[in-house]
């Protein structure tokens, strides 16, 4: 087996299959070539064997051992555990990925004790079916080589954008987290055609589709979305109407409050895991 060409990863949660998925479907890589591990699920590393034919183990030395590339998609609360059990075998020939929200390239690199490349990535659950927002950012040792191996994993499963990693927690609140507001709005309209009148599985039908039409609109056409409220915005009209009640419910406002709310969240994640850090050092 070719070192330079294997990838481990460990975690072996939603994210980490829809990306299995992705590499596998674009053939970045072969089965043979991956491994994968978790903390303590034995069924869900049967799952991997059994469904993609990847090599599961929970010997993190062998992964280190036979895996350049390592995918870290654990929780942010695993993470400083993990990487004190990974220092004891990386190299400085090892590439570091990681997905932990509000976890530092500088905080991997720290952990670790070893100037090695790290990147920052920050996907969102739309991986699930190839089409997230993800963003990457370069540790300050991170080449060529490794940035442009990150975008051809994350362009397996949507679109990669390349940010400074000071913007990372701002897009972990954006589109990390945006999912979640799209599905918000839409379970409200859904409660609010039932409201009006409409069936349930009516009001459901006509809510996701409006939201498809509009998301490929907005992706399409070219156009800002502020213009293509407005050109939908004729005055005296029906939308004209609901406008105004949101305007005066202040639902921009309430939004970028919410984006601010879980940014700062990401930020404080770190500065959480940082304090953490230098306790245990001092012990």
């Amino acid at each position: 087996m070719h070192k330079q060409k294997s990838i481990g990863i460990i975690g072996a949660g939603s994210i980490a299959e829809a990306m299995l998925d992705g590499i596998l479907d674009e053939g970045i890589l072969l089965p043979e070539n991956i491994y994968i591990t978790n903390k303590s699920n034995d069924d869900r590393l049967e799952f991997f064997r059994e469904s993609y034919g990847v090599n599961t183990t929970r010997d993190y030395k062998e992964i280190l051992s036979k895996c350049r590339y390592l995918i870290i998609a654990v929780k942010p609360a695993d993470i400083g555990e993990l990487l004190a059990v990974l220092k004891k075998w990386v190299t400085m020939n090892h590439i570091i990925i990681t997905l932990a929200a509000g976890i530092t390239t500088e905080f991997v690199e720290t952990s670790l004790g070893k100037k090695i490349q790290v990147i920052r990535a920050m996907p969102n659950t739309s991986c699930k079916i190839k089409e997230s927002a993800t963003a990457i950012a370069l540790g300050r040792n991170a080449k060529k080589e490794a940035s442009d191996f990150a975008k051809e994993i994350f362009s397996s499963i949507g679109k990669v954008s390349t940010v400074e990693e000071s913007m990372m927690d701002a897009v972990t609140g954006l589109s990390g987290s945006g999912p979640a507001y799209v599905y918000l709005l839409m379970e409200a309209m859904v409660e609010a055609g039932v409201k009006v009148g409409l069936p349930r599985s009516l009001s459901e039908e006509l809510t996701i589709q409006t939201v498809c039409g509009a998301a490929k609109m907005a992706l399409n056409s070219g156009e800002s979305p502020k213009i293509l409220r407005k050109k939908i915005t004729t005055p005296g009209g029906t939308t004209m109407a609901a406008m105004k009640v949101l305007e005066n419910a202040n639902f921009t406002g309430a939004f970028i409050e919410a984006v601010d709310s879980a940014t700062k969240r990401s930020r404080e994640l770190m500065t959480q895991h940082s304090s953490l850090h230098k306790f245990r050092h001092v012990l």
